[in-house]
C-alpha cells in the first residue's frame, strides 16, 4: 500500500467563490452600515449644537489608537510568526502517511500571505477595537496638570496617579497582551513548521526556536518587573481595609510594598535567566528562575501579608492603623470638596434656648415653610394643569426659587411637557406623532408655602387677581388645599400678559426638548418648513410651525434618506409633511444633550427647568469624576445617590464608582432651541483644566454666567447625596475613634413611605432665614442620625446662594443628650390621641387614602428643633384622584401641633409661635371661638351667640354641631368632592374644639 501525499484543504469553486464573496460584502455592509448612519448623523448633529469640535477630537483619538494598538500588536505577533518560519529547519521528517501536522504546513505554505499577515492582522484588528474606549485615560495623559497636592506615601503629585498611572498601566497591559500572543503564536508556527517535535518520549526544540521562546518568556517577565514597579503606586488605592477605610494600610506599606520590590527583583534575575537560554542550551535555568518566580509571589507577595496582617495588625488594629486612617480622612474629605473652609461645624444645643418669635432669621425660616411636596402633588398639577391629553408632567416635581414682588420666594415648578405615552387612537399615526403633536407649551409653579385654605366662597373672592390656571382666572369653587398656580403658556404670553401679570414672565413658552418628550420609542419630530396652515399643535385648536434655529436640516435627499435608514422609517422619505426646508430635531433629552457634547461629564439624575430671561431653560448639573484619587473612600453613585423618592419613580441614577467628585460644570439647554451651553462653575478643578485643554473653547468660564441664570442654580442633590454619606463618617478627626465606629453618623430612613422600607430619607431644599445676611437663604438640608440609631445627632445644610454657594455647616447636636430624630418624631406626632382618632375618619373607611408629605427639619430658636409635615387626602377609588392638602403636622419642645393650617398648628405647639407663618389671601390664623366675633367696623353678620361655656345648653349645642358636621363629613366622602370634603372637616374641627369648651 503507498503512501498518501499530503493533501491541503478542498479549493471552493468558482460558483461558491462568488456566494461566499456576496454573503461577506452583505454581513460587512449589515455590521458597518449602521455604524456609518450613526456616524453621519451624529456630525449633522453636533454641527446643529456647535460642538462638532468634541465629535472631531473623540473620534480622531479613537482612530489613531486604534491604529496604534492594532499595528504594534499586530507587528509584534507578525515578527513572532516570521522568525519561527525564517528559523525553520530545512528538513522535516513526517512521521507517518496520516501525519496532520504536514496536511497542516502544506495548507500554510500554499497559502503564506493569508496566515503571515491575516491572522496578525485581525489579531491587532481586535485588540484596537478594544483599545480605542480607553481614548479618555489617553486624553488626560497629554493634557493633564498638577493638582498641587502630594500623597503623604511617595511624595508625588496626585496628578500621576489621576492622569499618568492609568496610562502607563494601560500600555503595559497591552505588551504583556502582545507578549503572550506572540509567544504562543511563535511557539505554535515552530511546531507546524517542525522547530518543536512532539513525537518520541521526550521531543526535540531546534536552537532557533529555543532562542525565540525564551528570549520571547524573558520580555514577558521584564514586563513584570515593570509592572510590580507600578503596582507598588496602586497601594495608595488598596481596598484591603474597606469598608473601614480606603487606601494603603499598615499591612500594605509594611509588608506588601517591601514584597513587590523583592518581586520585582526576583523577576528581573529570571528575567537574565530566560536571556541566558540564548547562549545556555540547558532550558533547566529558565525553568528554575520561573518556578523561583512562582512561589516566592505565592510566599513573598501573599503568604508574608496574610501573617503581617493576622498576627502583628489584628491584635493593635486601632494603633497600627492609625496613621492610615489619618490620610485616609484628609484625602477623602479633598476629593469630595469637603476640606480647608468648605465645611463650618457648630455646636447645637438641641433645646430652644431663645423664643423664634424674637429671631428674624427664624421668623423668615417660619414665613417660607413647604407645604407644598414636589414628590406628591405631580397629580395635583397633572389633573389642574394639563390642558390636553398629550400633554403631562414628571413624577416629581422641581422646586426653584424667584423674586417676586421684591420678595424671595421658592416654587415648586414644573415644564408642561409633550408627553408620548398619553397619545392614544389616531394621535399614535406617524403624520400626527410626529409632525402634529411635537412639542409641550407653558411652565407652571405655584408658591411652596401657600395654598388655598378658605373655604370656597371666601377663595372665590379673596383670590381675585392671583393667576390659578392657565386662562388667569382666580381660585374656583373646590380649590381648597390646592396650590395657587402661576402660569406661562402661550395663552397667559399672548391674550392675558397686559391684563393679569405672571410672577414669572415667560416669553417663549414652547418647549420642544424635555425630559418626558424623550421617552418614546423614536425620540425624533419633524418641524418648520413652509406649512399653510400651520399643523404642530398648541391646543386643540390653535397651530404653530416651529421657526427656532433647532434641528437638522431633511430638506435634501441624502439627508431624508439617512434619517430614514437610521430610524428604519420609510414615511420618512415618501412623506409630504417633509418640506424642502423641514428640519428633524433628536436628541431631545437635556441630559443626553449634555452628555453627548461633553463625554468626559458624568450628569445629576435630577434636571430641572428654570425661566431665565423669558425663556425656559433646562439645567444640568454636571460632574467631573476620578476613581484613582490616593487614599481617598470610594463612593458608588448609585447606591449612596439612591432614598425613597428614587425607588418610587425609578429614577436613573449614573453608575460608577469613584473617589474624587467636583461639580465642575453647570448646563443648559434650551427648552426652545436645543441650545447647550456649559459653564466652568469650579475653575480650580484640576480635572475640569485637562478637558479644557482636550476640547478648548466648549466650556465658557464663570464670568459668562449671567446674575439671572446663576440666580436658578442649585446644589446638586446626587452630590450633596454622596457627601453627607461621607461627611457622617469623615466629620472625626480622632483615627482611633474613627476605627470604633462611635462617634458616625447615619443617613435616617424615610418615616413618610407608605410602605415601610429602609431607603434613605432624601434630602430637602428650603428657604431659611440667614442671620448674616438678614435675606432668606435656599439650603438644601439633611438630618443625620447617630449610628444604628434614630436620635438626631447632627443637621447638614448647603447653600444654593450665589455668594455663599456649596458652603456647607453642620449642627452638631450633644451625645450626651437626646433630641428625637425624623423616624421618632414621626411615631410620636401619628400616635397621638388627637391624630391618630382624625387619621381614621380622613380616611373614611378606605374611601380615601392619605399621602405622607415631606417631614421637614429646621432649626429654630438658638437651638431649637422643628419638624413640619404637611399631610395630603386622596380618593382610593378614582382614576382622576389627585392629593389635596388638608391637615398640617408639627413638632417642637415635644409638643405635637395639629391642625389645618401652619400658623394654628404652630400656635397650637407654642403661642405665637405660627404668627410669621405665610397668610393665605384673605385670611389670618384662626383665633379661638371667644375672640371670633367681628370688631366694631369690621362688618359682617357675626355668629350666632353660643350659650355659656360649661352649662347643659352649650353641651347640648355643642352635640348637635358635632353631629351636624360629621354628617356633613359623611355626604362629602360620598360626593367625592375634595373641597367639600376640606370644608366638611374644618366644619368639624371647629365643633370638636366648640365640643371640647363646652365642658364635654
Amino acid at each position: 500500500m503507498g503512501m498518501r501525499p499530503p493533501t491541503g484543504l478542498p479549493s471552493l469553486s468558482r460558483r461558491s467563490r462568488i456566494l461566499l464573496l456576496t454573503a461577506l460584502v452583505l454581513a460587512a455592509l449589515l455590521l458597518v452600515g449602521p455604524r456609518l448612519t450613526d456616524a453621519y448623523t451624529s456630525w449633522l448633529w453636533f454641527g446643529e449644537v456647535g460642538f462638532r469640535q468634541v465629535f472631531t477630537t473623540v473620534l480622531v483619538t479613537r482612530i489613531l489608537l486604534f491604529l496604534v494598538v492594532a499595528i504594534v500588536v499586530g507587528a509584534i505577533i507578525w515578527l513572532a510568526m516570521l522568525a519561527a518560519y525564517r528559523a525553520r529547519p530545512v528538513f522535516v521528517p513526517v512521521s507517518g502517511p496520516n501525519d496532520p501536522i504536514a496536511r497542516y504546513r502544506t495548507t500554510v505554505m500554499g497559502r503564506l500571505r493569508l496566515f503571515g499577515i491575516g491572522l496578525p492582522l485581525v489579531v491587532g484588528l481586535l485588540c484596537g477595537l478594544v483599545a480605542q474606549s480607553s481614548w479618555v485615560t489617553v486624553q488626560l495623559f497629554l493634557h493633564g496638570g498638577a493638582f498641587g497636592v502630594k500623597d503623604p506615601q511617595f511624595h508625588l503629585d496626585v496628578s500621576f496617579y489621576a492622569f499618568n498611572l492609568p496610562f502607563y498601566k494601560m500600555m503595559l497591559n497591552w505588551l504583556f497582551v502582545a507578549a503572550v500572543i506572540a509567544f504562543f503564536a511563535n511557539l505554535v508556527a515552530h511546531y507546524i513548521f517542525g522547530g518543536l517535535r512532539l513525537s518520541g518520549r521526550e521531543g526535540t526544540l531546534s536552537s532557533p526556536a529555543r532562542i525565540q521562546l525564551a528570549v520571547t518568556a524573558g520580555i514577558f517577565v521584564l514586563l513584570k518587573a515593570i509592572a510590580y514597579w507600578f503596582d507598588r503606586y496602586s497601594l495608595l488605592m488598596s481596598t484591603r481595609k474597606e469598608p473601614t477605610f480606603t487606601g494603603g494600610s499598615y499591612t500594605d506599606i509594611n509588608a506588601v510594598l517591601p514584597a513587590k520590590l523583592i518581586l520585582l527583583s526576583i523577576a528581573v534575575i529570571c528575567a537574565v535567566a530566560f536571556f541566558a537560554g540564548v547562549v545556555l542550551k540547558d532550558l533547566r535555568v529558565p525553568a528554575m528562575a520561573a518556578a523561583l518566580l512562582v512561589l516566592s509571589s505565592i510566599l513573598v507577595g501573599a503568604v508574608w501579608p496574610l501573617i503581617v496582617e493576622q498576627f502583628e495588625v489584628r491584635p493593635n488594629a486601632a494603633t497600627k492603623e492609625a496613621t492610615y486612617i489619618s490620610r485616609n480622612i484628609q484625602a477623602t474629605r479633598a476629593a469630595y470638596g469637603l476640606g480647608g473652609n468648605k465645611v463650618q461645624y457648630v455646636q447645637y444645643p438641641g433645646v430652644q434656648t431663645k423664643d423664634p418669635a424674637t429671631i428674624p432669621a427664624d421668623q423668615q425660616t417660619i414665613a417660607n415653610i413647604r407645604l407644598l411636596d414636589p414628590n406628591v402633588l405631580s397629580p395635583t398639577f397633572l389633573q389642574k394643569q394639563q390642558l390636553q391629553n398629550f400633554y403631562g408632567f414628571p413624577d416629581t416635581l422641581d422646586i426653584d426659587r424667584y423674586t417676586v414682588n421684591g420678595q424671595l420666594q421658592d416654587y415648586i415648578v414644573a415644564a408642561r411637557e409633550l408627553q408620548p405615552q398619553n397619545l392614544s387612537g389616531n394621535q399614535l399615526d406617524w403624520i400626527n406623532k410626529h409632525t402634529v403633536y411635537t412639542h409641550g407649551d407653558g411652565f407652571v409653579a405655584a408658591p411652596a408655602n401657600r395654598v388655598n385654605q378658605a373655604p370656597p366662597k371666601e377663595t372665590e373672592q379673596a383670590a381675585s387677581g392671583v393667576t390659578n390656571n392657565s386662562s388667569g382666572s382666580g381660585a374656583a369653587s373646590g380649590t381648597y388645599g390646592y396650590p395657587v398656580f402661576n402660569v406661562g403658556d402661550k395663552t397667559t404670553v399672548s391674550d392675558l400678559f397686559s391684563t393679569m401679570p405672571q410672577a414669572i414672565p415667560v416669553t417663549q413658552p414652547r418647549i420642544y426638548y424635555g425630559p418626558l418628550i424623550s421617552k418614546s420609542d423614536a425620540d425624533y419630530a419633524i418641524i418648520g418648513g413652509n406649512r399653510q396652515p400651520p399643523r404642530e399643535y398648541d391646543t386643540s385648536t390653535q397651530q404653530f410651525t416651529y421657526g427656532g434655529k433647532g434641528g437638522v436640516p431633511i430638506g435634501n435627499w441624502f439627508n431624508r434618506l439617512t434619517f430614514a435608514a437610521k430610524y428604519a422609517e420609510r414615511n420618512i422619505l415618501f412623506s409630504g409633511a417633509i418640506g424642502s426646508d423641514s428640519k428633524i430635531i433628536f436628541n431631545r433629552d437635556p441630559a443626553t444633550r449634555v452628555q453627548q457634547v461633553a463625554p468626559w461629564l458624568t450628569t445629576d439624575g435630577d434636571v430641572y427647568p428654570a425661566v431665565v430671561n423669558g425663556r425656559i431653560q433646562w439645567i444640568v448639573d454636571c460632574y467631573t469624576t476620578l476613581d484613582n484619587y490616593p487614599y481617598a473612600q470610594h463612593s458608588s453613585l448609585d447606591g449612596l445617590a439612591q432614598d425613597s423618592i428614587d425607588e418610587t419613580t425609578g429614577r436613573v441614577l449614573p453608575r460608577k464608582e469613584v473617589s474624587y467628585i467636583r461639580n465642575s460644570v453647570k448646563a443648559t439647554v434650551d427648552a426652545y432651541d436645543g441650545t447647550v451651553s456649559l459653564y466652568a462653575t469650579d475653575p480650580t478643578d484640576p480635572v475640569l483644566k485637562a478637558w479644557e485643554g482636550v476640547f478648548p473653547g466648549t466650556v465658557k468660564p464663570a464670568s459668562a454666567i449671567t446674575p439671572q441664570l446663576r440666580a436658578h442654580f442649585r446644589y446638586p442633590q446626587d452630590l450633596f447625596k454622596v457627601q453627607r454619606d461621607i461627611l457622617g463618617r469623615y466629620h472625626v478627626d480622632d483615627p482611633r475613634e474613627f476605627f470604633t465606629n462611635n462617634a458616625f453618623w447615619s443617613v435616617p430612613n424615610d418615616p413618610t413611605t407608605d410602605t415601610p422600607t429602609n431607603a434613605n430619607q432624601p434630602p430637602y431644599y428650603v428657604l431659611k432665614g440667614n442671620p448674616a445676611t438678614g435675606q432668606p437663604s435656599f439650603d438644601l438640608t439633611s438630618a443625620m442620625v447617630g449610628y444604628k440609631r434614630q436620635f438626631l445627632s447632627a443637621y447638614i445644610s448647603v447653600s444654593s446662594d450665589p455668594t455663599d454657594y456649596g458652603k456647607f455647616t453642620v449642627l452638631e447636636l450633644p451625645q450626651d443628650s437626646q433630641t428625637q430624630g425624623p423616624a421618632q418624631v414621626q411615631t410620636s406626632m401619628t400616635t397621638d390621641a388627637r391624630v391618630s382618632n382624625e387619621r381614621t375618619t380622613l380616611t373614611g373607611g378606605n374611601t380615601n387614602k392619605i399621602r405622607y408629605g415631606n417631614l421637614l427639619t429646621l432649626p429654630i430658636g438658638n437651638g431649637g428643633i422643628l419638624y413640619v409635615e404637611p399631610w395630603y387626602l386622596e380618593r382610593n377609588s378614582s382614576n382622576a384622584s389627585f392629593p389635596q392638602l388638608v391637615k398640617v403636622l408639627a413638632s417642637y419642645n415635644g409638643n405635637v401641633g395639629y391642625e389645618a393650617t401652619l400658623g394654628d398648628a404652630l400656635n397650637s405647639m407654642q403661642s405665637g409661635l405660627g404668627g410669621a407663618a405665610t397668610l393665605q389671601p384673605g385670611q389670618s390664623s384662626s383665633p379661638p371661638p371667644s375672640q371670633s366675633t367681628p370688631s366694631p367696623g369690621q362688618g359682617g353678620t357675626p355668629p350666632p351667640a353660643l350659650p355659656p361655656t360649661g352649662s347643659s345648653a352649650a353641651r347640648d349645642a355643642a352635640v348637635q354641631e358635632l353631629n351636624s358636621a360629621l354628617k356633613g363629613v359623611n355626604d362629602a366622602q360620598k360626593s367625592g368632592d375634595l373641597g367639600q370634603l376640606g370644608t366638611a372637616f374644618q366644619a368639624l374641627q371647629k365643633a370638636i374644639d366648640d365640643y371640647n369648651k363646652s365642658g364635654g
